[in-house]
């Protein structure tokens, strides 16, 4: 199996990562992403060291995937009560037609 090599700077640092052939501009976009993060750590909270540093940046990308994961889970929760109120409203339509129908024939009857 052939190994590519993805060369990423992160912090000032230069890193090689293996991957698989054809992966290397993705994983270099990755980091590139990974790196503009954690330059805004340090322009918010300091130069904490490398590890402090990618530590912080992966707490707040996930951080913000869950907010957008929830945020997410909510328009399709909100989307799934619409239509089970609309649904309900076209139940609660042809009952009131049939009721209708029924005290139709009762008042025709009488």
């Amino acid at each position: 199996m052939s190994v590519a090599k993805a060369d990423l700077s992160i912090a000032g640092r230069r890193y090689a990562l293996s991957c698989a052939p054809g992966q290397e501009a993705r994983l270099e976009e990755l980091g590139a992403r990974f790196d503009q993060r954690v330059k805004e750590l340090v322009e918010a909270l300091g130069d904490l060291g490398p590890e402090r540093l990618f530590l912080a940046a992966g707490l707040s990308i996930l951080d913000e995937l869950d907010a957008q994961a929830v945020g997410s889970g909510t328009k399709a929760l909100d989307d799934r009560i619409r239509g089970l109120e609309q649904r309900a409203a076209t139940v609660l339509a042809d009952a009131a037609a049939r009721i209708e129908a029924i005290s139709r024939r009762v008042d025709e009857a009488s």
